[in-house]
């Protein structure tokens, strides 16, 4: 019990830390450069005590949680020795984490309400089409990527052919959408799809002789960053 509360002061602290860059830089701007009060000071202090502890709960349980299940899950299927379920598993992971996210879905419904604007059923239509794009391309990007450790392939030649795809893509694709489409690859960094990507690589890469974790079980989330750029602007050529 007494580790715990170590381990949760510790994160506490981490998290304090970490805010305060972005407080500081607020709190400058609009005392001293905009030279006004900060509008409803209380709630923002107690709305930013609770942002501090959530971050410290969701950090400390991605510590005991999601990296150690990601890890064993990776050992589990190499040991397992079936390349058919562990790339069906990473295509289920990048899908699955990123068709719920958040900022996915916020992006997908600005954009269908100025895509469709006096259309109800065209923007839900449209909304759900651009997130099923975007998870779907995150998840070929982790089958991909996975696969890349498995064979031993060079990171650098999947990011150099994955940015060669986004210009390629950017000329012919409609000019509404590609700033659409270059805001959905921001999305695969989000708070799940980080962890435990990472993890799974990282734990795939450990498992595998002749891999070296800190070289082949990284590159998952730039890769995956790259291809609903693409998929996004396939997407809107095709609509």
């Amino acid at each position: 019990m007494k580790q715990l509360i170590r381990h949760l002061a510790r994160s506490l602290l981490d998290s304090s830390r970490d805010l305060l860059p972005i407080i500081v830089v607020i709190a400058f701007f609009q005392v001293l450069v905009l030279k006004q009060p900060i509008p409803n000071l209380g709630e923002l202090a107690f709305g930013t005590i609770l942002v501090i502890l959530g971050l410290t709960f969701f950090i400390h349980g991605l510590k005991i949680g999601l990296f150690p299940l990601g890890e064993s899950m990776a050992w589990d299927f190499a040991k397992k020795g079936s390349l058919f379920w562990l790339l069906l598993f990473a295509f289920a992971l990048g899908f699955g984490t990123t068709v719920a996210e958040p900022a996915l879905i916020k992006i997908a419904k600005e954009a269908s309400l100025i895509a469709a604007a006096d259309d109800t059923a065209s923007q839900e239509s449209f909304a759900s089409g651009l997130r099923y794009t975007v998870a779907f391309s995150v998840g070929i990007a982790i089958l991909i990527g996975v696969l890349r450790i498995i064979k031993g392939w060079p990171v650098q030649y999947l990011i150099a052919g994955g940015y060669l795809g986004v210009v390629v893509m950017t000329a012919f694709a409609p000019k509404e959408i590609i700033g659409i489409a270059y805001d959905s690859g921001g999305v695969t960094t989000s708070t799940i799809t980080v962890p435990l990507v990472t993890a799974l690589g990282v734990g795939l890469a450990s498992s595998i002789q002749g891999r070296n974790p800190m070289t082949d079980g990284f590159g998952l989330i730039a890769f995956a960053s790259l291809t609903p750029m693409i998929f996004v602007m396939g997407y809107g050529m095709l609509l």
